[in-house]
């Protein structure tokens, strides 16, 4: 009974039962410890396929391609419950600690992010006419293992990878004012405010900031030129002609970098403009094994046909040469 039992469940049948139930949690709903305790019976399935059919022990590149596959099916399973995907923003100049907008992880992730650290220094992004968007090419600064300081550029397809970690642009990038609180009694402040993405939502540059006592300023940057020509091609650049409208309650300003708004309490001072830029960071650790299992199994299984279709013009072609013998 245990034989046939074994048997049953190393059948090709239990497998498409498997393969079924699996696209059935998918579509309706992908938990992740449906899905692991799915992949996980796929993988005895597979195993014991391999263990009962003494075709798979006699035929090499059938046996790799399929434990390929069961290499492929583990690190699926591996990936979703270790893996992280987020989002955040970085100011010019500003360092990463850590800090994420918004995460999906898996339910075994160990976060590592608090180690990591890099800073974002610009970007550069080129515009064909029709405003659609080129390369994006940010630089950031790090240290290595080592300590040595070091500097690259990346992208939206070209990661800075840091501990297994991939950070990526996106297409999320503006204009910060920074901010300067002087109370009248004690220590001031430096804010910064990330406008809603530029050139996607241009003429709504502006956005509520909090004040140190609670307090809420609307900030608008006015910008008097025209900084992308959508008629043209053209690249993202800093204005030259603006200035920051401030309104807190009733009061309101115009000011120019430098400049402050005087408030009961203290004043706001406009000190500079600079950029922001969004990323994304992904971390898969079964990424490696998920490129080699994906190449070798269909490999595998092309050494296992070309061998086969050997063999059997090898079959046809002794009729014929025993034939020309006699």
């Amino acid at each position: 009974m245990w034989k046939a039992l074994t048997a049953h469940f190393g059948s090709t049948r239990s497998t498409l039962v498997l393969i079924a139930l699996m696209a059935a949690v998918v579509m309706i709903k992908p938990a992740y410890w449906p899905l692991a305790v799915i992949i996980a019976l796929l993988s005895i399935n597979l195993l014991v396929a391999v263990a009962l059919h003494p075709a798979f022990r006699r035929q090499l590149p059938l046996l790799v391609a399929h434990l390929a596959l069961l290499v492929l099916v583990v690190a699926v399973a591996a990936g979703r419950l270790l893996s992280l995907d987020g989002r955040f923003e970085l100011t010019q100049g500003e360092p990463f600690d850590g800090t994420l907008l918004d995460r999906a992880a898996g339910r075994l992730h160990v976060d590592r992010l608090e180690r990591l650290s890099f800073r974002h220094e610009g970007f550069e992004i080129d515009y064909a006419p029709g405003l659609r968007r080129g390369a994006t090419r940010n630089t950031v600064t790090w240290q290595d293992d080592e300590g040595r300081p070091q500097r690259g550029v990346i992208g939206d397809h070209r990661p800075l990878v840091l501990d297994g970690h991939r950070f990526y642009t996106s297409s999320n990038k503006g204009f910060a004012p920074l901010l300067r609180w002087e109370p009248v009694a004690g220590e001031p402040q430096l804010g910064v405010v990330h406008l809603p993405s530029y050139p996607l939502y241009e003429l709504s540059q502006s956005r509520t900031w909090l004040l140190p006592d609670g307090r809420e300023a609307w900030v608008m940057l006015r910008i008097d030129e025209k900084l992308i020509d959508p008629e043209a091609a053209a690249r993202f650049r800093m204005p030259q002609q603006y200035r920051l409208i401030v309104r807190v309650a009733e009061q309101r300003a115009e000011l120019r970098p430098g400049e402050a708004l005087a408030l009961p309490g203290g004043r706001l001072v406009f000190e500079e403009l600079r950029t922001w830029m969004g990323y994304r960071v992904a971390y898969d650790p079964a990424l490696p094994w998920l490129l080699v299992a994906s190449l070798l199994s269909p490999l595998a299984l092309a050494v296992h046909y070309l061998q086969r279709m050997l063999a059997r013009r090898e079959a046809a072609d002794l009729p014929r040469a025993g034939l020309a013998d006699g």
